[in-house]
């Protein structure tokens, strides 16, 4: 078995798209993976997957699930799974001081984004947050917190014409450590 990190974008914030991480947890192992485990209540799902699946089988159950959670929640959520080597990359690459790891994030993408997309995205006003693209990971510093943040993610992210899930740097590291038990 082979485990796998599944983050769904924006549920269980502000009283929209409510997702019981108990029955989440349930959904994904009647899907085919097994031993579901869940990091707080923002989508964050760990589990294990069969060691011949292929990088299209991940992308293939990303869409199940997304499937699922509108038939079965009725909400539409997208969904983006990583192996653990790959926040463990994602977590190491992060560019930026980190003041406080709940200011600074990756944003896991669906896709790379395209480079004339990037090119209308670094005209945002960004005051003194930064933001940078490597590859499939989005990662954004703020200044003085996301709340205060002068950078708008989701500008940023319709100019980047991508989807993708936010976790600040704090919750990156607990899944890691949580698959390292």
């Amino acid at each position: 078995m082979t485990t796998r990190v599944f983050l769904v974008r924006a549920v269980n914030v502000g009283g929209t798209a409510r997702l019981p991480m108990a029955e989440f947890r349930t959904m994904l192992d009647e899907l085919g993976v097994s031993n579901a485990r869940t990091y707080i209540a923002s989508g964050n799902a760990i589990v294990d997957v069969p060691d011949e699946w292929e990088p299209a089988d991940f992308d293939d159950f990303d869409r199940a699930v997304e499937h699922e959670l509108e038939s079965r929640f009725g909400f539409q959520r997208e969904v983006v799974s990583r192996s653990i080597d790959e926040l463990v990359v994602a977590l190491a690459e992060h560019p930026f001081r980190v003041d406080n790891p709940a200011w600074s994030y990756v944003t896991f993408l669906s896709e790379e984004p395209a480079t004339d997309n990037r090119a209308i995205a670094a005209e945002l006003a960004t005051g003194n947050d930064e933001w940078t693209v490597f590859g499939h990971h989005l990662h954004l510093r703020y200044s003085e917190g996301m709340s205060s943040a002068t950078l708008k993610i989701d500008t940023l992210m319709k100019r980047l014409d991508v989807v993708g899930t936010a976790r600040n740097l704090r919750t990156v590291q607990a899944i890691i450590n949580l698959t390292r038990r």
